[in-house]
C-alpha cells in the first residue's frame, strides 16, 4: 500500500482552534488555570482531518519564532501583525506536547517558518513516491503543489476542505502552483507585511502571468505593456523581486523525519497521560486508529 503522509501546519491549526471560540471571549480553563480551548479544538480538527484523509503517517510543523532568514531581508516582514492573546501563549508549547502525545514527531527550525520545513518534507516524501496532503489554512502553501503532493485549505468548520492536486490546479486557480510565486510578488502581501509592486492588485498580476507566464518573461517584453503598468513595475523593480523571494518557499531546510517516526500509531496510555496532564479527558474517544498501541 502506498504510504499516505499527512503533513500539519500546526501554528495554522491551533490559531484557527483558538479563534473559533475566543472571538467570544469563552476561554476553557483547566484547574491549573491554563487556557485550553486551543488545544481543544487542535484535537477535534486532528481528529476530523486523520478521520477524513486516513493517513498512514503523521508530522506537525512548526514556527520556531518570529525571527527567519525572511525578516532578514526585511526588517518589517510579518511586522503588522498584533501580539498574539495572552490566553493563547501557554498553549504555544502545550500544543506540542499534545502533538507528541498522538505520537506525532514535532519538527521546525529556528530561521525557518513552518512553510518551509513543510515544504521540505512533502518534497522529500513525494520524490520518494510517497503521497503527500498538507493541512493548512495558508493559501501561500498552494505553490507546493506538485505531483505526488495535494494542499488541503481548511474551510469553515471542522473536517471542510478544499483540496487542490495537480491535476485540476489550473481549473481551480487559473494559475499553475509554480506561478503562485510570481502572482505574490506582483501584488505582495498586506499579511505578511511584504509590498509587491504599488499599484498592482491580484487581478492584474493574474492577467499578466496568464500573458508572459513568468516575472522574468515579463521584464523582458515591458515594452508591450500599457504604459501605466509599465511605469508601476519599472519604479518597483527592487520591491518586486524582493517580494518574489519572500513569497518562495524554501524546500531545503536542513530537517529530515523519517517515515518510522511518522507512522500513525497512536500509544493509548501515552495518549490518556497527557490528556488527563491538560484536563482534556472528553476528548478521549477522539483519534484511535484500529492499530492502536495498548502496551
Amino acid at each position: 500500500m502506498k504510504n499516505h503522509i499527512l503533513l500539519v501546519d500546526g501554528m495554522a491549526i491551533l490559531f484557527r482552534a483558538f479563534h473559533a471560540t475566543a472571538y467570544r471571549n469563552y476561554f476553557m480553563v483547566n484547574s491549573k488555570g491554563m487556557p485550553t480551548n486551543g488545544l481543544h479544538g487542535f484535537i477535534r480538527h486532528l481528529a476530523a482531518a486523520v478521520d477524513h484523509f486516513e493517513p498512514t503517517h503523521v508530522a506537525a510543523c512548526w514556527d520556531m519564532g518570529s525571527k527567519t532568514f525572511r525578516s532578514e531581508m526585511l526588517d518589517t516582514y510579518k511586522g503588522n501583525r498584533e501580539a498574539p492573546p495572552v490566553e493563547l501563549i501557554p498553549q504555544f508549547d502545550a500544543v506540542k506536547q499534545v502533538a507528541a502525545g498522538y505520537g506525532i514527531p514535532n519538527i521546525g527550525l529556528k530561521g525557518y517558518e513552518a512553510d518551509d520545513c513543510i515544504g521540505t518534507l512533502a518534497c522529500l516524501y513525494a520524490e520518494e513516491g510517497h503521497h503527500v496532503t498538507v493541512l493548512t489554512g495558508d493559501q501561500d502553501m498552494l505553490q507546493l503543489v506538485r505531483p505526488n503532493v495535494d494542499i488541503a485549505i481548511m474551510r469553515k468548520g471542522e473536517g471542510n476542505y478544499e483540496v487542490f492536486q495537480e491535476n485540476s490546479f489550473f481549473e481551480q486557480k487559473g494559475l499553475t502552483p509554480a506561478q503562485i510565486i510570481d502572482m505574490k510578488g506582483l501584488m505582495g502581501d498586506s499579511s505578511d507585511n511584504y509590498p509587491g509592486v504599488k499599484g498592482i492588485g491580484e487581478k492584474t498580476a493574474i492577467k499578466l502571468l496568464t500573458q508572459y507566464a513568468t516575472i522574468d518573461q515579463l521584464l523582458e517584453n515591458l515594452e508591450e505593456l500599457p504604459n501605466g503598468v509599465r511605469k508601476k513595475i519599472e519604479s518597483d523593480l527592487d520591491n518586486l523581486h524582493l517580494s518574489r523571494k519572500l513569497a518562495a518557499i524554501h524546500c531545503e531546510v536542513p530537517i529530515s523525519c523519517s517515515l518510522e517516526d511518522a507512522k500513525w500509531e497512536v500509544d493509548e496510555k501515552q495518549k490518556q497521560a497527557m490528556l488527563e496532564e491538560f484536563e482534556l479527558m472528553k476528548l478521549s474517544r477522539l483519534l484511535r486508529p484500529a492499530d492502536s498501541v495498548t502496551n
